[in-house]
């Protein structure tokens, strides 16, 4: 199974009405992360409608049932947090179990995790 990365396309910025932006920054940062990522074979990408992670958007999750899975958050809709969040994911991918080391983290992962949830493990 591939390692998904679930993003929510409804993560707003606190000034986003005020700034009369036409996007979410979930929105944002969805299709910049799927623009990035198209040519990857063990990451796929999803959109969600709310993660629940509000007071830490833009939030993501990456996931897979057989591996550990993570929430981070406090992304902006950069290429540079989409790009991170796309390799982390494919370190996930090629790990045994969804436990990257800290050292092979890309800088722009740091201070991002929010959750680490353990497997969905077959009975």
């Amino acid at each position: 199974m591939p390692t998904i990365i679930t993003i929510c396309e409804t993560c707003k910025r606190e000034d986003w009405k005020e700034k009369g932006l036409k996007e979410s920054d979930g929105f944002e940062l969805a299709q910049l992360i799927e623009k990035s990522s198209v040519t990857e074979e063990k990451v796929i990408t999803r959109r969600h409608s709310c993660l629940m992670g509000c007071d830490h958007g833009c939030n993501v999750t990456i996931q897979d049932n057989k591996k550990l899975s993570y929430v981070l958050g406090n992304f902006k809709p950069t290429s540079e947090d989409a790009e991170a969040i796309i390799l982390y994911a494919n370190l996930h991918a090629n790990s045994t179990n969804g436990q990257v080391p800290y050292r092979e983290w890309p800088q722009a992962i740091k201070g991002h995790f929010v959750a680490r949830i353990p497997p969905i493990k077959d009975n």
